[in-house]
């Protein structure tokens, strides 16, 4: 029996996963958790074969939790599953050790794959992102702009082009106001801009909200 974990904060979220699981024979729902603190903490506590966990939750980042049940459990696979476009959010997530990644509008049957696969110590991705990645690897070496960012300026730069004040983004991200504005301030240094309107420009040109 795979012993699956989902970290949504949309209780109909995990009950709709849970609707689709109930008559997969070889997979159970063991544990929910509707914030990253949450699922850190049931992590410590219990074991899981794999890790449900959409990357957008109130308090901690999703990029931030999974980072952190790495450097916790190592082996223990994460699956993301979000709203996100692949080509926003797949490349780093992947690289911050998630093991699989599908958008949430994805068919019933493509979740069940994706944990079974990941619990066989296989990755899983879409066709949209595989493609999506191949295209990158067949492009030329210069990084965009955005590219150059760390996770958390990117993070803090996405939020900004969604519309986000500096105090909204400290309250969602569970930083300072001072944090914030000097993320800012190294993003706008960085992508060699002076304002939200031109990185938001920028974000919408280049498909990243």
């Amino acid at each position: 029996m795979i012993k699956v974990i989902i970290a949504d904060d949309h209780a109909v979220v995990r009950k709709g996963i849970n609707q689709i699981l109930d008559d997969v024979q070889d997979i159970n729902i063991t544990g929910e958790a509707s914030n990253g603190n949450e699922l850190i903490s049931k992590i410590i506590r219990e074991d899981y074969d794999v890790v449900i966990l959409d990357i957008s939750m109130p308090g901690r980042d999703g990029l931030d939790v999974l980072k952190e049940i790495k450097s916790i459990k190592p082996k223990l696979p994460v699956l993301i599953f979000t709203i996100y476009p692949e080509d926003q959010f797949a490349l780093r997530i992947l690289k911050a050790g998630a093991s699989g990644y599908i958008n949430k509008e994805e068919e019933p049957e493509i979740i069940i794959e994706a944990i079974r696969r990941l619990n066989e110590g296989r990755r899983f991705i879409s066709d949209d992102v595989a493609e999506m990645l191949a295209s990158k690897l067949g492009k030329r070496q210069d990084k965009l702009i955005h590219e150059t960012l760390s996770d958390r300026e990117f993070q803090v730069m996405s939020l900004i082009a969604s519309g986000l004040t500096v105090s909204q983004i400290a309250r969602k991200l569970s930083l300072s106001t001072n944090t914030v504005s000097t993320y800012r301030n190294r993003i706008l240094e960085k992508m060699r801009m002076k304002t939200n309107a031109e990185v938001t420009h920028y974000a919408i040109k280049n498909n990243l909200v």
